[in-house]
């Protein structure tokens, strides 16, 4: 018999932030931010708004590496007066025109927290702080510090100039992105120092935001000291400079790339099935021993987790074919519980870039060109992270689940929520229910249940749409299916 016990009694709140989206320009490699917005009617495309209402993402952060020789004021006031500028990153020209008045007006519209990535002196890279001569790409602490007074002070000259009376409020803010990933850039020493000074200036301007730093150390040496039982010189260095004086410390859980994974890579996920369903679960654990290996590197700290960026790092078109796939929906569902199973640390956190029209690792996928009769669509993890962000409790709780089955429970007052995968690609499982002084039945089933190897695409749209399931108290989990359940206090 597969028994699902529950322990109603709350563990730890969960972060209303475990589902946040990633917005960054991202030039020739994926249209993305360009994609969305209506240069014409100056406002964002209908579609994309559509989508985006939609997923209801609770928080969108403007950043990435794009950040790091960004200068925040040409991209404010008049659409004139805008200053295009150079995407380093990315390749091609970003012209400015979504900048922070239009995403403060998108978080508004779809009732998004908005988190801004600060331009963290290029984060020590030189050769994108002056690309060319002439050219000065370096943010400083006191641009930084300026940016939070144009956003929160009530009485900043320059939005109201620009027609904006009420500040936009934004309280959550990242210092430092990808800064240990590049050898060229910021010494952990010189993220640490730098990150004191732009605190310092960044609180000047406003006491009560939500500051977070970056935390994490070279890319492609985490897993060899997390699996000799080390932890993050880069964290231990980042803690000890700013003390209490930082929210969260920030990293990034990119996984699934990499010989180990071969059988994902371009089309090869075609090839075998049990291969590939194998590995795609295998991915999943990369991704919780990244999260482990970081709890342990701020537990003597008593710090929080920000996962500002992550996502899958797969070679082939648009970032991988397999992204579009089931096998990948089983995988982000996986993850996701993962996320809310570390919700005690991990406080924001994503499994997606936001939107675009060519990268497979987006939530939402915009028809090329917009105006075209295709539809947008939700990728696998755009599916998932709505899903489970719209049926998500305010406490944890403790699950005991059955082999195969991967389970996390949550709570808010009377209603206990169920993420259910089954990660067994060809047999259902019959599952009974425990969970003391609740309904025996739930109230609502939502089901996924597609062939592992279905692929979603413009034609066909919903194909992995949950669907409502009939409830009743002996409930069969289809193979590798994804189920959210909600379930009622008794009386």
């Amino acid at each position: 018999m597969n028994i699902i016990s529950i322990d109603t009694t709350p563990k730890y709140d969960l972060s209303p932030y475990l589902y946040m989206q990633f917005a960054e320009p991202l030039g020739n490699a994926d249209s993305s931010i360009d994609a969305s917005w209506d240069f014409r009617a100056e406002k964002w495309q209908p579609k994309a708004l559509e989508m985006v209402k939609r997923l209801a993402p609770p928080m969108l952060r403007w950043g990435g590496c794009f950040s790091s020789y960004y200068h925040w004021r040409e991209a404010v006031g008049p659409m004139a007066e805008r200053v295009p500028m150079h995407n380093s990153c990315w390749d091609g020209i970003y012209l400015n025109h979504v900048g922070t008045a239009e995403l403060a007006e998108l978080a508004k519209e779809v009732g998004s927290e908005l988190l801004f990535c600060v331009n963290f002196e290029s984060d020590g890279r030189m050769h994108w702080a002056y690309p060319c001569e002439g050219q000065n790409r370096l943010g400083t602490a006191e641009e930084a510090a300026e940016w939070v007074r144009y956003c929160n002070d009530p009485d900043d000259k320059l939005r109201r100039s620009h027609g904006h009376v009420q500040p936009y409020g934004v309280h959550y803010w990242q210092i430092g992105n990808e800064t240990s990933y590049d050898k060229r850039g910021f010494t952990s020493e010189q993220n640490a120092a730098k990150a004191v000074e732009f605190i310092k200036a960044m609180r000047g301007a406003d006491p009560s935001l939500k500051l977070i730093v970056w935390g994490d150390g070279p890319n492609d040496e985490w897993q060899g000291r997390y699996l000799a039982g080390e932890t993050c010189s880069w964290t231990k260095e980042i803690c000890e400079a700013v003390g209490d004086t930082a929210d969260m410390v920030a990293f990034h859980n990119h996984f699934g790339g990499g010989p180990r994974y071969a059988a994902l890579q371009g089309t090869e996920y075609r090839k075998d099935s049990d291969v590939t369903w194998e590995k795609i679960l295998e991915t999943t654990r990369d991704f919780e021993d990244r999260i482990l290996y970081m709890e342990k590197s701020v537990a003597p700290f008593g710090q929080k987790l920000a996962i500002t960026e992550g996502h899958y790092s797969l070679r082939g078109r648009h970032r991988g074919d397999l992204l579009s796939s089931w096998y990948a929906g089983i995988a982000y569902a996986r993850c996701a519980n993962m996320l809310e199973r570390h919700g005690d640390i991990v406080k924001i956190a994503t499994l997606a870039d936001f939107m675009g029209n060519r990268w497979q690792n987006n939530a939402i996928m915009l028809p090329t060109p917009i105006w075209t009769n295709d539809v947008a669509y939700f990728l696998p993890v755009g599916t998932i992270m709505g899903l489970f962000s719209h049926h998500l409790g305010k406490q944890a709780l403790a699950v005991t689940a059955p082999d195969g089955i991967d389970v996390a429970a949550s709570r808010t007052d009377d209603k206990v929520f169920l993420h259910i995968v089954n990660l067994n690609r060809t047999l259902a499982k019959r599952l009974d229910i425990s969970i003391p002084g609740f309904n025996a039945t739930p109230s609502r089933i939502l089901e996924i249940s597609p062939n592992p190897e279905d692929e979603v695409s413009s034609v066909c749209a919903d194909i992995f749409a949950p669907h409502d399931v009939t409830p009743t108290a002996a409930y069969t989990l289809p193979a590798a299916a994804v189920t959210v359940m909600e379930f009622d206090r008794q009386g």
